[in-house]
């Protein structure tokens, strides 16, 4: 019997909102537990800011330029190499439960396997995982949740978001302040898809023989939004108790000052003029939104990281029942985050920051590893999953993984991390490369979009960490910029030679 993998997973969560990161207002403390436990690195960047590209990373092992899934209208193809596949060949037990999203989502004909499964009564096998039970952000029947909440009796799928309307995402305004994509949700809170996920993990986990190995990807669809968890639980956090968030500039007014020292799309976004199609809502327009509409949506998003922390908490209870504690390693992240204010924003989209690139990741080895606690201040990313994953079960890592197993403590001698962004739109065209590497943040613009190629973004982290300064244009930086571009083409991953094609933009 050898070493188990409990792979947890979430959906948009930031870097701060785990109180091991500084967080201050959700409760984290079975997170904030593995943390002090295990290792927590400090500085984990993702190779994408939006959901498929940065998934299809964690489960191939690849840069995105390598993997080719760009966009979210980009289906990882069915022959793309799987971290889960190699851990099922070599005797492992596997498990998806919960938002796979490797394959585009909305998709009513049932083109992709993701979104059949349900309709078809199966549960896999798909990319190596021989069982699959698959939740989204609502109660859709493309998915195993969908189906199961619209066969309980109440119609609880009434009360949430409406996320897509009339073939578009939806942006009408609800909650208490009219802010978009909040819902106050009547739904039980043992019928929400939080706790819906950790106890079909733990039927599972039940399922298997004590002395099988496993690894079991356990994939919350919270905190994306839209934001709607269960109202019973809206007295976790008030939203009229909360301060604006630290990086928000408190006005309309300075917001656009911050905004005008970025590229023109920044500031075009904020003020309505870029849709922001691969992000959020299309109608969203930053500028009218209220202070308290940031509140009450942050409240919301608190809330369901709490919702969160408490299902890890079950789901670790559960493994410890089956006797595998002590051989179990737990790996948390999520696959980017959310603007949530930040400069007075919302959602997503092709904006690289920190509030979208910065990512909590923990790796609580296995108490029998012997391994002891550790803080890992070198970057990491997404890419490095999957041979940590090979590495925990022993099993050689595949040649066509491009990232290397997470340092088990300080000291690494790691040195950068890439993230990418390619438009799916023509429309949008725009191209983006940045690399964080010894405190600095930079972004090469490359043509499209409206851009030349001689556009970009640095920041120096330590002087300014919500990155309210751009440096690309200034004199006394020109040099440093110079040498961190020139340092980021110097390590962009080789590129996919066949280019794959969008096939379901969302």
């Amino acid at each position: 019997m050898g070493r188990k993998i409990l792979f947890v997973t979430t959906d948009q969560q930031r870097y701060d909102s785990l109180g091991c990161n500084g967080g201050t207002i959700a409760r984290t403390p079975v997170l904030d537990g593995l943390a002090a436990q295990g290792i927590n690195y400090r500085r984990a960047m993702n190779q994408n800011v939006v959901c498929m590209p940065a998934r299809s990373t964690m489960i191939t092992g690849q840069y995105v330029r390598s993997h080719g899934v760009y966009a979210n209208g980009v289906p990882l193809p069915a022959d793309a190499p799987s971290i889960a596949a190699v851990l099922h060949d070599h005797g492992y037990r596997t498990a998806l439960v919960g938002k796979a999203h490797f394959e585009p989502a909305m998709d009513l004909a049932g083109r992709w396997p993701e979104n059949r499964f349900a309709r078809e009564e199966s549960t896999g096998p798909h990319r190596g995982f021989e069982h699959l039970e698959l939740a989204m952000h609502g109660p859709l029947p493309l998915w195993h949740y969908g189906k199961w909440l619209l066969e309980q009796p109440g119609h609880w799928e009434r009360g949430f978001y409406q996320l897509f309307k009339d073939g578009k995402m939806n942006g009408e305004p609800g909650g208490e302040t009219g802010a978009p994509h909040v819902a106050l949700n009547p739904v039980p809170r043992q019928l929400y898809h939080t706790d819906w996920t950790a106890e079909r993990a733990m039927a599972w986990l039940r399922s298997l023989d004590a002395d099988d190995d496993w690894f079991c990807w356990v994939s919350f669809p919270d905190p994306h939004h839209p934001w709607d968890p269960p109202q019973s639980e809206a007295g976790r956090v008030h939203w009229r108790d909360l301060d604006l968030p630290p990086a928000h500039p408190r006005s309309v007014e300075e917001s656009r000052r911050i905004l005008e020292g970025k590229p023109r799309h920044w500031l075009a976004y904020f003020d309505g003029a870029h849709s922001n199609l691969e992000g959020g809502p299309t109608d969203f327009v930053p500028a009218r939104m209220t202070h308290d509409q940031v509140r009450e949506v942050n409240a919301l998003t608190h809330i369901e990281n709490e919702l969160i922390d408490e299902a890890v908490g079950r789901i670790l209870a559960c493994v410890d029942e089956r006797g595998w504690g002590a051989d179990t390693d737990v790996v948390f992240t999520t696959d980017h985050g959310e603007l949530q204010g930040d400069f007075g924003m919302l959602f997503k989209g092709p904006y690289h920051c920190e509030a979208l690139m910065h990512l909590p990741m923990i790796w609580r080895p296995a108490p029998s590893a012997g391994l002891p606690p550790a803080v890992v201040e070198e970057p990491v990313g997404q890419v490095d999953l999957a041979p940590t994953f090979a590495t925990i079960a022993g099993v050689p890592v595949p040649e066509w993984v491009q990232g290397t197993a997470l340092p088990t403590g300080p000291g690494s001698g790691r040195e950068r991390m890439v993230t990418e962004w390619d438009s799916q739109f023509p429309s949008e065209g725009l191209h983006l490369r940045s690399m964080f590497r010894d405190g600095w943040l930079v972004t090469a613009y490359e043509p499209g979009g409206g851009y030349e190629g001689t556009e970009g973004e640095l920041y120096d982290m330590a002087e300014d960490p919500w990155q309210w300064r751009n440096l690309w244009d200034d004199p006394d930086y020109r040099s440093r910029r110079q040498e961190l571009v020139t340092d980021l083409y110097d390590h962009l991953a080789p590129e996919r030679p066949d280019r794959l094609t969008v096939e379901a933009p969302v």
